[in-house]
Formats: C-alpha cells, sequence, structure tokens
C-alpha cells in the first residue's frame, strides 16, 4: 500500500523487491543455519544482536578442540544466508612421530602413536634399557621421557675348573698340570673379542706351592667376566738329614724331596760307616742306615806295600817323604814347614808318610805308627824312590804318582798342586758349603 504512493516507476520497483525481500527473510530470533555439533571439540558463538539461538544468521562462532586433538578447517565459521555455515571442521586426534626402534630390543603400544598412548619399550635377552621404559604420547606431539636404547651391560659367564691338586714325581720339584680351558659364554650377542689368562697355561710344570689361575673374558660391550681357581703342587718330603760329625753331604734336588738322594763322605783322617748314599723314599722315610765318621784306623801289620797303600785308596792322598838319615838338612826343613800347615794338609786329606833310613836300618811313620822295615823297604821299592838322597813324592786318590821333589817343597807348592786334582775341586765346593777352612 505504501509503494502506491510511489508514482516514479523506477521507484515501485525498488520498492517492491524491498518488500519482498521483507517476506522472504526470516525473522531475527529464528534459528538459520543447522546446529553446530563438533567432534571432539566445541563452539563458542555470538549472535549479532544477542539473539536467543546460537545460529541465527550472521552468527559468528570460534572453533576449539578438546585436548589431544588439533583443529582442522577454519577456526571461525560464520552462518551465511545460503543456511550454511562457512566452512568446514574437524577436530582430530594428535599424533606423534612414529617411535624408532632400539637397537636389539623392541616396544609395544597401547591405540598406536596418538595423544595419550603409552607405549613400553623392551630390550632383547642379556640387555639392559637405557632411558625411560614408559613414554606416552603428549598434546605436544612429542613423547615424554628420554629416548630408550638397549645397552649390553651384563659381563659375560665363564666357568673354571675346581682346584687342581697333584704331587710333584720322585726327584723332582714340580708337577705338569693339565686342565680343559673354560669357554666364557655372552649374554647378549655370543660374541667374545678377548681372552686373557693370569698364571701359566696348562701343561706347565708348576713348582711346589699354590697357585692362583686366573681367566677374563670381554665381550663387544667391553663387558668383562672373571673366574679363578688354585693349582696346589705338593712335594712329598722326609726329615731333612744332617751331616755326619768330620763329614760332608750332597743331596739331589731339594735334598729331601721324594726320590732325592744324599751321598756322604768324611773329611780328611775318618772314613765312613754305615750308608755311603740314602734315598728319601715315598713313605717318607730315609732307605739304608745312618752313616757317621769315624777316625781312619791304619793298619800297618800288613805283608806287602801295595796292601798298605790300598787303605788309602779314594779316601787320602799321601805325601811320602824319603831320607837317607834324620839328620839330613832337607829333612829337617821339610818337617819344619810341615808343622805349622797341618790344618791345610787335614783339609785337603794329604796324610805324611815318612820313610827314614837305609836297609837294614831303615825306618817308616805314619803319624805316631811305625812301619817295620821290610814294609818301608817294599814302599821305597815299589814307588821306585832312590834310598841314598831327599825324595818327595806326592800321590793322589787313586794312587797315582803325580808329582816328586829332589828338594824341599813349602807348604804353598803343595797345597797348589793339590788343589788342582779333579776330586779336589769336587771337596772345595763342598767344605765352602759348610764353611770348613783353616784359620
Amino acid at each position: 500500500t505504501s509503494c502506491m504512493s510511489h508514482i516514479d516507476t523506477q521507484d515501485f520497483r525498488t520498492c517492491h523487491l524491498s518488500l519482498f525481500a521483507l517476506q522472504t527473510l526470516p525473522p531475527p530470533q529464528t534459528p538459520w543455519c543447522s546446529p553446530i555439533k563438533v567432534k571432539h571439540g566445541y563452539a563458542n558463538c555470538r549472535t549479532p544482536q544477542g539473539e536467543y539461538y546460537k545460529n541465527v544468521l550472521g552468527t559468528r562462532c570460534d572453533i576449539r578442540c578438546q585436548k589431544g586433538y588439533e583443529l582442522h578447517g577454519p577456526l571461525q565459521l560464520i552462518c551465511q544466508s545460503s543456511k550454511r555455515w562457512s566452512g568446514k571442521v574437524l577436530c582430530k586426534q594428535k599424533r606423534c612421530p612414529t617411535l624408532s626402534m632400539p637397537t636389539n630390543g623392541g616396544f609395544k603400544c597401547l591405540d598406536g602413536a596418538y595423544f595419550g598412548s603409552r607405549c613400553e619399550y623392551y630390550c632383547s635377552p642379556g640387555y639392559q634399557l637405557k632411558g625411560d621404559r614408559i613414554v606416552t604420547c603428549m598434546d605436544n606431539k612429542v613423547w615424554s621421557g628420554r629416548p630408550a636404547s638397549c645397552v649390553d651391560t651384563e659381563p659375560p659367564r665363564i666357568q673354571c675348573p675346581s682346584v687342581k691338586e697333584k704331587t710333584a714325581e720322585p726327584n723332582k720339584l714340580t708337577a705338569r698340570v693339565f686342565w680343559d680351558t673354560p669357554e666364557g659364554r655372552d649374554t647378549a650377542d655370543g660374541i667374545l673379542t678377548d681372552v686373557i689368562l693370569k698364571g701359566l697355561p696348562p701343561g706347565s710344570h708348576f713348582p711346589e706351592g699354590d697357585h692362583k689361575i686366573q681367566y677374563t673374558v670381554y665381550d663387544r660391550a667391553e663387558n668383562k667376566g672373571t673366574c679363578k681357581f688354585l693349582v696346589k703342587v705338593r712335594v712329598r718330603r722326609c726329615v731333612k738329614l744332617n751331616a755326619p760329625d768330620n763329614g760332608y753331604i750332597k743331596c739331589s734336588g731339594d735334598g729331601n724331596n721324594y726320590g732325592a738322594t744324599c751321598e756322604f763322605s768324611c773329611i780328611g783322617g775318618y772314613e765312613l760307616q754305615g750308608s755311603p748314599a740314602r734315598v728319601c723314599q715315598y713313605n717318607l722315610g730315609w732307605s739304608g742306615v745312618e752313616p757317621t765318621c769315624a777316625p781312619m784306623n791304619i793298619n800297618v801289620n800288613v805283608r806287602t806295600a801295595a796292601a798298605l797303600l790300598d787303605q788309602f785308596y779314594e779316601k787320602r792322598r799321601l805325601l811320602i817323604i824319603s831320607t837317607p838319615t834324620a839328620a839330613n838338612f832337607f829333612y829337617r826343613m821339610q818337617l819344619g814347614m810341615l808343622q805349622p800347615a797341618q790344618c791345610g794338609l787335614d783339609l785337603r786329606h794329604v796324610t805324611v808318610v815318612e820313610l827314614v833310613g837305609v836297609f837294614p836300618a831303615q825306618i817308616g811313620r805314619i803319624g805316631v805308627k811305625l812301619l817295620p822295615p821290610s814294609l818301608a823297604l817294599q814302599l821305597r821299592l815299589l814307588l821306585r824312590i832312590p834310598h841314598y838322597n831327599f825324595n818327595i813324592v806326592v800321590m793322589d786318590k787313586h794312587g797315582m804318582d803325580k808329582e816328586r821333589y829332589p828338594f824341599p817343597a813349602t807348604p804353598a807348592e803343595l797345597f797348589a798342586l793339590i788343589d788342582n786334582f779333579p776330586l779336589r775341586k769336587e771337596e772345595m765346593k763342598l767344605q765352602a758349603e759348610i764353611g770348613q777352612s783353616c784359620p
């Protein structure tokens, strides 16, 4: 009716269209777009003039997602005249990056790699977890905790043999001991890089006593495993023997070990009675009879010079002094030099035999014992010693004529000669061991 007042045709058309629009548009209080439903999110809407409905024409809605979800689409939607919202939105669950599989291990997850998902790492046997065992996918799309890895911290295993005990063989102070080399086992990848032995290897000759053997194995992570055991070597021993009074002892081995042999000898002027050698037996007793050194008893009542000399065989050396008369200057000089050197003579097992005079007034003397004239004559004849001038004959323990002097010899000369005899060198070693010497 109001448009009829407009006489102008153009104005009438405009007025008519406006009335049509007013008839077709909904009143401001009428819902226009479909209600907004954001799954896993919510919309915060503002109407143009504070209308009751939140989906009237011109309504603006800010879109937000719940924790753990992220928005795909515009942040704001507008209710348009086409009865459609200005865009589409979707709240998708947040997802963390795929976890990397640890070497020598793995992981198990609940609900994949989405927000809130829990994953638990595990390691293969022989490996230990380094880092957090359980991680959770957080709202910032990052896994909680430290990255996990599986490391070999467990040492390899090795089993040594039990104690090895062995007794030394006869006349030996060592025993040869064998065992199987222990094998190490790695609990992780089964690979060992090195095996080190501390001590003697199997098959060695071990001396008496306890010996610690140690094996150490290493794996590729440089973890080490160690085992130890003892090798015990025992030597069966007899009671220690001592040298007899006025004698010597010389033993093999250690002197009293099973199988050792001890030999005995006497100093000059003494002869051995009893066993010249004794052996340490398995029952820890000595064979034979305990030896003694008794003063040497020289029998001057023998029929021949050879029988007399046999008494000294391998026992004494002889220094035979021959003179035509007791008043001989060389003879008296020789005795004068030898009397203060008696200790040196005894040390060298030397017996002095004096042949004085000319047959039938001839006599012989060994210490305080006198030889019959016939025996003294036989001795001169046997050794081819002249009757009518001074002579000295030096004989070794085997009855060999070693040296002759037609004039007096000093003790130093005689001792230098005797000390070069082969048997004498062995005696000197024994005497040095027991500290026997002349003042």
